[in-house]
């Protein structure tokens, strides 16, 4: 059994037990409230049948939360003027899970509870990833101690100390003295 409907300027597939993203809603609806759709498009009790409502057909829901969508960017752009524009935007949304489907007295409900987004449960999952333990070369240099004689992983010898130009130019000139003094 599913339902078409139309709210926010869009139209939404449902079935008992979906979890749908809408336009916002009217701030009076709180997490936990009910909300009805009263304009209905199309109905099908079965796969392969749909129809036009007829008499009285509604599909209720519960807000489960609001939220907003990922940031879209908008670019402006002119060439040769020297202009450009950058800004972004959220999409202001709220979950509804559709619990029930009213046709002309029928009721059909969810057979059993399914898995939806809530908004905000991924900022409580932030702060565990935080707190896992990092890896990688700059873990290592950070906390990670070596024992006592042994060498670093992937470092390689530190370059031996080569002698100045100056000491190298001054050594030359009493070379070219010392053999000139010979002839």
């Amino acid at each position: 059994m599913y339902a078409v409907i139309r709210t926010g300027g869009k139209q939404y597939r449902v079935a008992p037990g979906d979890v749908i993203r809408v336009e916002k809603l009217a701030s009076g609806e709180d997490q936990g409230s009910s909300v009805q759709f009263k304009d209905v498009l199309a109905v099908s009790s079965s796969e392969g049948q749909v129809g036009r409502p007829t008499g009285e057909t509604l599909v209720i829901g519960r807000v489960l939360g609001e939220g907003r969508g990922d940031k879209v960017l908008v670019f402006h752009y002119k060439r040769k003027k020297q202009y450009k524009k950058l800004q972004g935007h959220r999409q202001p949304f709220t979950a509804v899970e559709i619990t029930e489907i009213s046709v002309d007295g029928h009721k059909f409900t969810s057979e059993g509870s399914r898995s939806y987004f809530i908004p905000g449960a991924k900022k409580a999952a932030e702060p565990a990833a935080a707190a896992a333990p990092k890896k990688g070369r700059k873990a290592a240099a950070a906390g990670e101690e070596k024992a006592p004689g042994e060498k670093a992983a992937g470092k390689k010898a530190a370059p031996v100390a080569k002698a100045s130009s100056a000491a190298k130019k001054g050594t030359a000139k009493k070379a070219t003295a010392a053999t000139s003094k010979k002839k």
